[in-house]
């Protein structure tokens, strides 16, 4: 196991978050609460991840994107979140330059990952299992496009 003064030197190059990922049952009546706050306008996109189908909303909130997750069918880690725990926030996200590059590095100091995929060919992502040590799920991200 990792000790929490490793994860934080591990950690340390990110410097700041660029997404909140909240995983979420019904993306409609979501998107319809934030409206009423007047945050829009969302992005909205469905994708295959590994064998599952998502719906996903996308709101940029200043220097932070709000990503919304609805699993529309399969099993994945965001199924899991919300049959554990319900709805709520899931991931902090970090954009990376190389994401292999990143995770070679998290792996020899003891970082896992959880679940890896790719987004309409234009986004890689991995999530770490981070969330014993450090309280939540931590996603890397990788602009392919």
């Amino acid at each position: 196991m990792v000790g929490n003064n490793e994860i934080i030197s591990l950690f340390s190059q990110f410097s700041q978050i660029d997404q909140i990922g909240i995983v979420v049952r019904d993306m409609e009546a979501t998107m319809k609460f934030y409206r009423s706050f007047g945050l829009e306008p969302f992005l909205t996109l469905e994708s295959a991840i590994n064998t599952a189908k998502l719906k996903i909303g996308l709101f940029q909130l200043g220097d932070v994107q709000l990503e919304l997750i609805q699993v529309l069918e399969g099993k994945t880690i965001h199924s899991k979140f919300l049959e554990e725990r319900g709805e709520g926030v899931h991931h902090l996200g970090h954009i990376v330059v190389d994401l292999e590059k990143e995770l070679i590095k998290l792996e020899k100091g003891g970082i896992k990952v959880l679940e890896r995929g790719m987004v309409h060919d234009m986004v890689k992502f991995a999530y770490l299992d981070t969330e014993e040590t450090l309280g939540v799920i931590l996603e890397l991200i990788q602009l392919v496009i």
